[in-house]
């Protein structure tokens, strides 16, 4: 039993400690969901890298373009204008291209980096998106409302970046697809009140003066990650990440298994070169979790009963909390409410089996800092803070 108790036991322990703050998580998307439109918006630039074509490339830009937005820009940046396909460019976009190669830095690193210094010289605010991504008619102002509302307050308390995060919704769905969806959403299940780990390149925010201040262009050298790399920045110079419940982005797009495991290794091999203490903690998670499934099953076959209520003891609170997250993912997602309706089960009924392939990715992350994004391949460098 010993055996069975050393992972059975931190399994339970874990379990019941992944619900602590779900209840102030829902109550904190629900009041700024509720939060009447801000009223002191700053002049903002919207960047939203492109390499090649993505499925609903034309309606994502189309989306960025008729944002219920008092005042900003759209600039889609590029390395070379073949990067761009023919017919997916809004009116009144402006295009940057890079036309850039530095060795060990990420190739959409660069086309950022070219952009922003092409924003318009009265922005207060940088917006970055995904061109992978679709975003609702308000995801600017969420993700401008954190940085208006702390600009007056202390430096202490200040917001340095907003960040919003994605979910899949596949249309029509698959075994694969779904599969991508629940694995991901344990993610997006991480941000919440308070101060935020890292802010997710697809949706994030910043102030132009922090921008400079907290040098992001320093922390954007020789990295692949340009949202790790800014998330640093600004938590090493004190600032802390706000998450923008209503700046969500939607992916519909399906995948196949090989492309979702070689895409779920990617994301686990930067976090590991990265964020290395992210990876590690979600490492010694998974073992414990899995191993407590496999001991609990492992003792019901050899006739334990009490093994099989330590089983559904284990199961039940990943499951509730994958209800919660697609629970707050409609809110915050209304337009796609048939989805969630249909398909929003799966988050509940699939934690288990999530589990399972995050620890197998994670596996599979461990060794080597090779990746390919985008049809380059890129060696990862350890980060370490510019000086």
């Amino acid at each position: 039993m010993l055996w069975f108790w050393f992972f059975a036991g931190p399994a339970l322990i874990l379990a019941l400690f992944s619900l602590r703050g779900e209840r102030r998580r829902a109550a904190y998307v629900a009041a700024c969901l509720a939060e009447p439109p801000h009223a002191d918006l700053p002049p903002a630039t919207v960047i939203v890298p492109v390499k090649g074509f993505d499925p609903g490339l034309r309606e994502n830009l189309a989306a960025l373009a008729t944002q219920d937005y008092p005042d900003y820009d759209l600039i889609v940046a590029a390395h070379c204008a073949a990067d761009i396909p023919a017919g997916v460019l809004p009116p009144r976009v402006r295009i940057v291209l890079a036309h850039a190669a530095e060795p060990g830095t990420g190739a959409k690193v660069l086309n950022l980096q070219t952009a922003v210094r092409f924003a318009r010289k009265d922005a207060l605010l940088y917006a970055f998106a995904d061109s992978d991504g679709r975003v609702s008619r308000n995801w600017l102002r969420a993700l401008a409302a954190p940085l208006a509302s702390s600009a007056s307050s202390s430096v202490d308390d200040r917001v340095g970046a907003s960040t919003g995060y994605r979910w899949y919704a596949p249309e029509p769905p698959d075994f694969w697809s779904l599969m991508r969806s629940v694995w991901d959403a344990v993610i997006g299940g991480t941000f919440g009140p308070g101060a935020n780990a890292f802010a997710w390149g697809g949706s994030m925010a910043i102030r132009r003066e922090v921008f400079h201040a907290v040098r992001v262009p320093d922390f954007w050298r020789d990295t692949v990650s340009d949202d790790y790399a800014l998330s640093e920045a600004v938590r090493s110079a004190g600032f802390r990440i706000a998450f923008a419940p209503g700046a969500m982005a939607v992916s519909t797009d399906r995948t196949g298994g090989r492309a979702f495991l070689a895409w779920a290794r990617r994301q686990l091999t930067i976090t590991r070169v990265y964020r290395p203490r992210l990876w590690w903690t979600a490492l010694a998670a998974h073992v414990f979790y899995c191993g407590g499934m496999a001991a609990a099953i492992a003792a019901s076959i050899h006739g334990n009963r009490g093994a099989e209520w330590v089983l559904l003891a284990q199961l039940s609170p990943g499951m509730l909390k994958g209800a919660n997250r697609a629970t707050l993912a409609k809110a915050e997602l209304p337009d796609y409410k048939a989805w969630f309706e249909r398909h929003a089960w799966v988050h509940a009924l699939w934690v288990p089996l999530a589990t399972w392939v995050w620890l197998i990715v994670l596996l599979a992350s461990a060794f080597g800092n090779r990746i390919e994004w985008r049809g380059i391949r890129y060696r990862l460098k350890t980060a370490h803070p510019p000086a």
